[in-house]
């Protein structure tokens, strides 16, 4: 079972993903999955997070994630707005960060952490600044799940406009980096 975390801001698709990755996961991957978004009184541009636990086997417990294995930051301007992306983690939890590059003063900098510029393949493939699939792509690239299994769930989510989203996915499982 693999707990995960996600951080970013309104408007960027978090909890959207959350959902793509774990009907990817349940559907096209035959595991099983729970996607635990969290609704409040956020607008665009304000600290959103959602939750998924993805697995093997069946998943015997329901709620919100406290102590994950993953950790994924759609936008690390999250931590300037007081948001704590360390909270239960470990020395094993990894970090997945949409960045051009990692900073030094990054909390998770001694954690294992993959890095990709999921806000220039947004740009690039889709022309607007909503970096849900290629995180989604980002994922796969750190075999959280395949990025086949990402790629139908894509097409499943977005119909007609499932190609240009399955190519950022692409793109950025293809350029992950890793300090690893």
């Amino acid at each position: 079972m693999k707990q995960i975390k996600m951080y970013g801001v309104g408007g960027q698709g978090v909890v959207t993903a959350a959902k793509v990755l774990c009907e990817a996961v349940a559907i096209h991957e035959n595991g099983y999955a729970q996607a635990i978004p969290a609704y409040g009184h956020e607008r665009r541009g304000a600290p959103v997070y959602a939750d998924a636990i993805i697995s093997r086997e069946p998943i015997k417990k329901k709620g919100f994630v406290y102590e994950p294995d993953y950790v994924v930051i759609f936008d690390d301007s999250v931590m300037d707005k007081g948001i704590d992306v360390m909270a239960g983690t470990s020395d094993q939890t990894v970090f997945i960060v949409n960045t051009y590059r990692t900073r030094e003063d990054y909390p998770f900098i001694k954690h294992k952490l993959f890095w990709v510029d999921a806000h220039s393949i947004a740009l690039n493939t889709l022309k607007v600044d909503i970096p849900n699939t290629a995180m989604l792509g980002a994922m796969a690239g750190a075999d959280l799940v395949g990025i086949d299994a990402v790629g139908a769930a894509i097409k499943d989510k977005f119909g007609d406009k499932g190609t240009v989203n399955l190519e950022a996915a692409r793109t950025a499982c293809e350029q992950i980096a890793s300090n690893a």
